[in-house]
């Protein structure tokens, strides 16, 4: 977690504060900053006052978009830090078409997850 660039600022539309993300979730906030430290979520703090925030578009009905979690690792492993997770998350990519998590919310993640992959070779 790092304060997010303002690249990421620029391509994420719409954040959540912590609390905002446990009332999402239904889960206290101890709950979504352990999915924060293991990387189920990826968050950035922003703002004059450094608020720790993860994008409204990693939850989806109550629930951390499905497939998230192991995209996050898959780009680990390809050496991503969270800011360019973030970058590479929130960015068009015409083959999809739309974002990468645009397409894990409507149930497109293999498609993501192989281009993942794809990176880290």
């Amino acid at each position: 977690m790092s304060n997010a660039a303002p690249e990421v600022d620029t391509l994420v539309s719409s954040w959540l504060t912590v609390p905002d993300v446990a009332e999402a979730l239904g889960v206290d906030v101890v709950k979504v900053r352990s999915l924060i430290k293991d990387r189920a979520l990826l968050a950035a703090r922003r703002g004059e006052r450094n608020v720790l925030s993860v994008p409204a578009a990693f939850v989806l009905d109550g629930a951390v978009v499905k497939g998230l979690p192991g995209l996050i690792t898959v780009l680990g492993d390809a050496g991503f830090d969270d800011d360019e997770a973030l970058r590479w998350l929130f960015t068009p990519d015409d083959s999809l078409p739309g974002t990468p998590v645009q397409a894990l919310r409507e149930n497109r993640g293999t498609e993501v997850k192989r281009r993942a992959q794809a990176l880290a070779l």
